[in-house]
């Protein structure tokens, strides 16, 4: 029989589920990870149960600890409603929400929109995140996902709310060394900038192929950013989403509207989480920019 079960116990619980190491589990919840391992003995103890394999790997959950991770869930999307004011236990929205993205997306363009939010909710902070693969939002790496792929996990809502064109983009020198093309049968005689294909983790990242059949790449790199700033630099041509191109004062668009690219964007949260009011306004808001920006991120045009 176990003993009475210490419900402070259940944080440390869940940030070693979802992180599966002692340390990043420690760094999270800003404790040593001595800490996190004596609390984690403690719940096992009080619940008379196993939660956790040790492996090679770090911490993996057991059968009784797949059983009690969503009810852990809930009871911590419970106590975040409580205390982000549902039902008027504080002022306002207000507390930490996770939003993951890949670079060129939260770079580009929502660290543009981000402090509309905060205006609106200065309760509110958000963490942007970024990655080259997809976050898992069922560990509860992020609250909320925007992606142009949709992210895969149990008790997921994902929609798609909006989409981004791309275009082709090149520097002035470079254009007046080389030439504009004229048509996209010009494109023959011109360098492109392209991503490594070897180091691509979402294979719907490679766009230029959607646009130009076989460029003559003359330069690759992982990062969208890395890209841009080499054709800007002369390096050759480059096919960037509206909201990056637009933006950069470095490039002109090339044979728009003749070449481009589109892609979607997803939005995904848990289940658990939908509700609670800090991320239920962050979804909201973003909702709502993707709606007012779509004539800028499908054809370039600024509102």
């Amino acid at each position: 029989m176990g003993r009475q079960l210490d419900w402070s116990t259940l944080p440390f619980f869940l940030e070693l589920a979802r992180q599966g190491r002692l340390a990043p589990a420690a760094r999270r919840l800003r404790v040593d990870h001595t800490t996190v391992s004596r609390r984690v003995a403690e719940l096992e103890k009080s619940l008379d149960l196993k939660l956790f394999d040790r492996t090679a790997d770090g911490f993996a959950l057991t059968e009784a600890g797949r059983g009690l991770l969503p009810h852990a869930e809930a009871m911590e999307a419970q106590a975040a409603a409580m205390t982000d004011g549902r039902g008027g236990a504080s002022a306002g929205v207000q507390g930490r929400v996770r939003v993951a993205s890949m670079e060129g997306i939260s770079a580009q363009y929502l660290a543009r929109r981000m402090p509309r939010l905060a205006e609106r909710h200065p309760g509110l902070m958000i963490e942007l995140v970024t990655s080259a693969a997809l976050f898992n939002l069922t560990k509860r790496e992020a609250d909320i996902s925007l992606s142009f792929v949709p992210v895969r996990g149990p008790k997921l809502a994902i929609r798609r709310i909006g989409g981004f064109a791309l275009f082709l983009y090149g520097a002035p020198a470079y254009l007046a060394a080389h030439g504009t093309p004229e048509t996209p049968r010009d494109l023959a005689r011109h360098r492109f900038v392209d991503y490594v294909e070897d180091l691509l983790q979402i294979p719907e990242v490679h766009w230029l192929l959607d646009a130009v059949p076989a460029p003559h790449v003359v330069f690759r790199s992982s990062s969208m950013y890395a890209q841009a700033t080499a054709a800007a630099n002369g390096a050759g041509l480059v096919l960037l989403p509206s909201f990056a191109g637009e933006a950069d004062p470095r490039l002109v668009p090339v044979l728009k509207p003749h070449i481009r690219a589109e892609r979607p964007i997803y939005l995904a949260v848990h289940e658990d989480l939908a509700w609670v009011p800090r991320v239920r306004e962050t979804v909201r808001f973003l909702e709502e920019q993707l709606r007012a920006d779509q004539a800028f991120l499908m054809e370039g045009l600024e509102g």
